[in-house]
């Protein structure tokens, strides 16, 4: 019975490995956050090697992203990483959402929240592991874009508009 269960298993495994999902690399940066907030030469170089594989559209993938299923998971992390904050695509949201999206990279970096750790568990992604020089550098080029959008844009457009709520008398 073991060994059936074991075969079957094995069949599985080997299945799985012909459904891929799509990979994220087309590297569009039709609306990168550099082509309006370029900052510093080496806060881009921050950037792609602490956010970019999740928050743009160009991942590098490491080769264990060929074996089923970690590519899914991998998948998932990027896809939900993208979903909260794509640098590839910064330029194409409201300014009061760019504005936001700053303000929550600030956030982030101070709570320590990102790069996730589970990106850089078991020595993964070293070069992802901030200093905190390198903190301070992305949380400079956040204020400092925050400061060129409130200079060029009234501040009503940067009030985040109201989610809409439940119906009233719910």
């Amino acid at each position: 019975m073991l060994k059936k269960i074991m075969l079957v298993l094995g069949a599985i495994l080997v299945l799985i490995q012909f459904i891929r999902p799509e990979r994220n690399t087309s590297n569009d940066l039709t609306y990168d956050v550099h082509k309006k907030y370029p900052g510093p030469y080496y806060v881009q170089g921050i950037l792609g090697k602490a956010c970019n594989d999740c928050h743009s559209n160009k991942t590098e993938y490491p080769w264990y992203a060929n074996v089923q299923p970690v590519a899914w998971m991998l998948a998932n992390h990027v896809n939900d990483g993208k979903r909260h904050l794509n640098f590839s695509n910064f330029t194409s949201m409201r300014i009061a959402i760019q504005n936001h999206k700053f303000e929550e990279v600030i956030e982030v970096l101070d709570e320590g929240e990102m790069p996730l750790p589970s990106y850089t568990w078991l020595g993964r992604h070293p070069e992802a592991k901030l200093t905190s020089e390198e903190k301070t550098a992305l949380i400079d080029w956040a204020r400092m874009s925050m400061d060129s959008i409130k200079a060029q844009y009234p501040a009503d457009s940067l009030v985040m508009p109201k989610r809409p709520g439940p119906p009233p008398g719910k």
